[in-house]
């Protein structure tokens, strides 16, 4: 989850990172009552890159050009997203700038200070002018000093900079980040440090743990509720294409195993969604059986969906409960479409039925329980079908499938 530069320069400000005076602005009228001298730059606050070239960043005078211009700005989609808030921020004459980062590198599992002293990098070259140092054993200034040295900087521009080093790797590790940045981190000819633009990408699997981040993410989620992945999961834990198979399963792996065979087999697999972690709205700690119940209405909320293909591989320590959300969700099921009426042909639709069909594939022994549970339920013509194999779970969803198309 990436962050605002709104949200970024709060943070930084927070840890004591050098930020210039800024001010969120939510309409323009709100520049009447602006704050900050003149001249100042508005920026829209996107997640795309590339504003400047875009025209989401505007130097201006005078607060007649600030309005004019922020208005400019708000109905002004950057890669087809529109800014719900634009950032007012003096403006800082820089006579050198340069480029700062902590990175998670899972090549190594450590965290990398990155620094570079161009700031407009050129990434197809960047490993010839990027300086690293890899942060072997617990944090201490004599890493942040190394890659000032390693820099070339020298006097009291290396022991700011060193500064702001540090104060970058507290917040990485304070807030569990993947990526702290400063791109770019301008130097005025007085020797003083700005982070005049800033980059920070939350780890995912951490957001529960941080509350402040967490409702960060459900603002994100009911904003964009239609995004990519639906507001879910991470890009990998869910993947959504338009088809009428939905997928759950217990792993990456397992996911992408599922889909591909539904592919194979003719199908058309649509919301993949992964068991194993939390989604990105969830702001307090869920179980698996939670995140199953909450996955089994999402893709019931998707009409597109006829069949869902439920993978699971492994072991359980909620075997019976698993079970328990399959059969509540069918019998939930049941109880909803009572009072619908049937197709003339004797045959409910997908949108009819209220929810689509479920394969249930259960491998490994700990789901017995789970499996006899479900198997009890095979009482009418639309109750799930357990197997144990995975090649004749996908064959049936991609059969159910196209049986509901054929019917409609």
């Amino acid at each position: 989850m990436d962050l605002l530069e709104y949200q970024v320069k709060e943070w930084f400000g927070k840890i004591g990172i050098p930020v210039l005076p800024s001010q969120r602005i939510d309409h323009p009228t709100d520049l009447k009552r602006l704050k900050i001298r003149y001249p100042v730059v508005l920026k829209s606050q996107v997640h795309a890159a590339e504003r400047a070239k875009a025209g989401g960043v505007r130097i201006v005078e005078t607060t007649i050009d600030a309005i004019a211009a922020a208005q400019t700005i708000f109905n002004l989609p950057i890669w087809g997203e529109l800014p719900e808030v634009v950032l007012a921020e003096s403006k800082y004459d820089a006579k050198q700038e340069l480029y700062l980062a902590v990175v998670l590198d899972t090549a190594v599992c450590r965290p990398v200070l990155l620094g570079c002293k161009e700031a407009d990098i050129d990434w197809e070259s960047a490993g010839e002018k990027m300086e690293y140092v890899v942060v072997e054993q617990e944090f201490s200034p004599f890493y942040a000093r190394r890659l000032a040295l390693k820099l070339g900087l020298e006097g009291t521009l290396m022991q700011s900079i060193s500064d702001a080093i540090e104060k970058m790797y507290q917040l990485f590790i304070q807030k569990d980040l993947d990526l702290v940045e400063i791109n770019p981190l301008g130097v005025s000819a007085s020797g003083q440090v700005m982070a005049l633009n800033g980059k920070v990408r939350v780890n995912e699997r951490a957001i529960g743990r941080h509350p402040e981040i967490s409702q960060m993410a459900a603002k994100i989620v009911k904003s964009h509720g239609n995004s990519e992945n639906n507001g879910h999961g991470g890009k990998w834990d869910s993947g959504e294409t338009h088809g009428k198979i939905g997928i759950l399963g217990n792993g990456t792996g397992s996911v992408l195993a599922t889909l591909d065979l539904v592919v194979n087999s003719g199908g058309k697999p649509g919301l993949c969604l992964n068991l194993r972690h939390a989604f990105l709205s969830d702001t307090a700690e869920t179980t698996f059986c939670d995140r199953l119940d909450t996955s089994l209405k999402i893709l019931t909320a998707d009409k597109s969906i006829q069949v869902i293909l439920i993978n699971l591989l492994g072991s359980s320590s909620q075997d019976t409960e698993l079970a328990e959300v399959i059969g509540k969700f069918i019998q939930q099921d049941k109880t909803e479409i009572k009072p619908q009426a049937v197709r003339s042909n004797g045959q409910r639709s997908r949108r009819d039925s209220g929810s689509p069909r479920l394969v249930v594939r259960l491998a490994g022994s700990e789901f017995d329980t789970a499996r006899k549970y479900l198997a009890s339920l095979k009482t009418q013509s639309d109750s799930p079908i357990v197997v144990e194999n995975l090649d004749e779970a996908v064959a049936e969803s991609v059969r159910l499938a196209k049986s509901t198309v054929s019917k409609r």
